[in-house]
């Protein structure tokens, strides 16, 4: 996501900060360059244009350029401006009471509206609200079994009529339902179609109508960039939206969506979608978002993220067994699962500042963690507690056993004692541990740690090269 706007953003910025002195002839210069970026990324023309427009304005006042550093002021503005562009943040749910709360999620067919609905019923459950799904898409073959099977998955009830063909109907004796059954928020997932037409939008409005929801939020697919502000325009017209939710900001998005749909409709984005899991729905942040795109991070997300996985008291236990020596493979696998639940090593890298360019080309596969807990699971009780212990003999016997090689388990051990520094800087807290992380060594560590996967697949290819020549031998 925004890969290609973050890289040509900072090679503006390097641009004006290696001239030393911003002049009007250097901004207007380094603004071009940025309008054909945005273009590029599928921002609309207009906001695209009025993006550039405010930006030379701010650039070429007196602050900017009587400022010692010129460069790192030009970054503010564009900052400031960009976080302007998507703002202001409004990812708050209104709940009403007494209840239900209504909330109707419309769309086009393929945008991931019935995800969602299960995705928003998770975030709302998790705000302590009783939650009731309504499969109210009667268009889409299995819209209805799919909401009801990710109802189950996730502990949510779901309301459906399979046999119905009356989609009003089924909206208010939903709503009557969740009425009588003291539910707290009602979420109704809405049918679309491939492209936005008169019964589409007749149907949503009936249903609307029938409903009164007290929210509506359009659910966008940020993978068809201008085309997703366009029929947000659209439906914002006919319905009068509460707020947008853009899916698939995971995948290969420009980001002209992300950019444009605030200025075009005037809508506030509520939420974000940023993987398939049912719990990969965050809400917005422009500011956040402006910062990720410039290349600058998101440690406020970062930092909130361990915060949710590392908690207050085990960490002081970790902390206490650092201090006695006796921080063993247990602990040790505690801490990566910690950080796989917080969405892997490359969204963490993601987010902090200056590292989105420097993952570029680098292979980090998270599912290769497997591998190294199979290793760890077959350690006995007293390896796991006292590594120190693990000698030849061992390491074969747990190589067997965790279907890898001796190759494998010797890099495990040398990996785990390069990341002793790096876990008690976790274990100090989530928000001190992330700072620590910041300072440069404990980078070095989670990422010696995390890339294990990957130096386990080079040994493999080692080996067979040595076993073709017929000497085999471990190291």
């Amino acid at each position: 996501m925004f890969d290609a706007l973050t890289e040509k953003f900072n090679n503006v910025f390097r641009a004006i900060t290696n001239r030393g002195r911003i002049t009007e002839a250097n901004v207007s210069d380094a603004m071009n360059d940025v309008r054909k970026a945005l273009l590029e990324a599928d921002v609309n023309y207009h906001v695209a244009k009025q993006f550039c427009k405010d930006v030379r304005q701010a650039a070429i006042g007196a602050e900017v350029i009587k400022s010692l550093h010129p460069g790192q002021v030009f970054v503010k503005i564009v900052n400031d401006e960009l976080t302007k562009l998507m703002g202001p943040e409004d990812s708050k749910i209104y709940f009403v009471s007494p209840g239900p709360t209504v909330v109707l999620l419309a769309g086009l067919q393929g945008s991931g509206k019935t995800t969602t609905a299960a995705k928003l019923g998770k975030y709302i459950v998790s705000k302590g609200k009783k939650t009731l799904l309504v499969a109210d898409d009667l268009q889409r073959p299995a819209a209805i079994d799919q909401l009801v099977t990710l109802g189950q998955q996730l502990s949510i009830d779901v309301y459906s009529e399979p046999q119905s063909k009356d989609p009003v109907k089924v909206a208010k004796n939903a709503l009557n339902h969740a009425k009588s059954n003291n539910y707290d928020v009602v979420i109704l997932d809405t049918a679309g179609r491939l492209h936005i037409d008169e019964d589409m939008m007749t149907e949503v409005a009936n249903v609307a109508k029938a409903t009164s929801p007290h929210q509506i939020y359009l659910v966008c697919d940020s993978m068809t960039g201008q085309d997703a502000v366009n029929s947000a325009k659209e439906f914002n017209d006919r319905l009068e939206l509460d707020g947008v939710i853009l899916t698939k900001l995971d995948g290969d998005a420009r980001g002209g969506a992300a950019l444009s749909v605030k200025a075009v409709t005037g809508k506030p984005i509520k939420f974000i979608g940023v993987g398939e899991k049912l719990d990969k729905l965050e809400e917005f942040h422009p500011d956040r978002m402006a910062s990720r795109i410039l290349g600058m991070g998101d440690v406020v997300s970062l930092v909130e993220k361990a915060q949710e996985q590392f908690d207050a008291e085990e960490s002081a236990k970790m902390q206490q067994k650092m201090a006695k020596g006796t921080f063993g493979f247990d602990d040790f696998l505690k801490q990566m699962q910690s950080v796989r639940k917080m969405g892997g090593l490359a969204d963490m890298l993601k987010m902090l500042p200056g590292m989105g360019s420097k993952m570029a080309g680098m292979d980090i596969d998270d599912n290769e963690m497997v591998k190294i807990e199979a290793i760890i699971h077959s350690m006995t009780l007293e390896e796991r507690k006292n590594p120190d212990i693990i000698n030849p003999s061992r390491r074969r016997r747990i190589a067997a056993g965790s279907g890898t090689d001796q190759y494998d388990v010797s890099g495990l051990i040398k990996t785990f004692e390069r990341s002793r520094n790096m876990l008690k800087a976790l274990s100090g807290g989530a928000l001190g541990g992330f700072k620590a992380l910041l300072s440069g060594g404990g980078m070095d560590a989670i990422g010696s740690m995390m890339s294990q996967g990957r130096k386990i697949k080079q040994r493999s290819r080692r080996k067979q090269k040595i076993v073709r020549k017929g000497k085999i031998r471990y190291r």
